[in-house]
């Protein structure tokens, strides 16, 4: 008789949500999947890599994440390319990245090579300097005035490395600055 109570109960709802438990993977589904990157996207735009480690970390199976993600590919919703566009000039026009930090960020982001250098490509090195340019301005007029041109220059130029401006660039555009202010400093004679 246990074995035809069990066969009944299959039959109604527990024996139903069993068999549907059964039936789902562990880790969840392709839609819990698919629910779980839409709220990340719509907080920002994300690289798929970004998207398959964070759905890793909430316990989706790589089948599972492999599946949502290509079919976020197939309809548009993840794109490595236009991600790292649009990453490139958000960071150099918001944030005064140059391109060495950008190619950096996009790495640790698990975006392809090729698709980082078409969207670094977009930063010409007029942009580059343009930018560098307007950082060094801005700290400028923060900096103390008494401070020897050495210190100064060597400060300047720090501060550009550690955005991502290559070594020549920054020291061309804090010379060229530098040259700059002290034309448009008023003779205190």
């Amino acid at each position: 008789m246990a074995a035809g109570s069990e066969e009944g109960a299959s039959s109604t709802g527990t024996g139903a949500n069993r068999s549907r438990a059964e039936r789902t993977p562990q880790g969840g589904t392709v839609e819990q999947a698919k629910e779980a990157c839409l709220r990340l996207l719509a907080v920002r735009a994300r690289s798929r890599a970004e998207l398959a480690q964070r759905l890793a970390a909430k316990g989706f199976t790589p089948e599972i994440t492999e599946r949502a993600l290509d079919r976020f590919t197939e309809v548009g919703l993840i794109d490595d390319a236009a991600f790292a566009e649009q990453w490139v000039q958000s960071r150099h026009t918001f944030s005064g990245k140059g391109k060495q930090a950008l190619a950096q960020e996009l790495r640790r982001k698990g975006v392809s090579q090729s698709d980082a250098a078409c969207a670094l490509d977009a930063i010409t090195a007029d942009d580059e300097e343009q930018r560098a340019t307007e950082l060094v301005r801005r700290k400028l007029r923060t900096m103390p005035a008494n401070l020897d041109r050495d210190k100064t220059v060597r400060r300047l130029v720090a501060m550009l490395a550690r955005r991502g401006y290559n070594q020549s660039t920054a020291y061309t555009v804090v010379k060229a600055e530098l040259a700059q202010a002290q034309f448009d400093a008023p003779d205190l004679d």
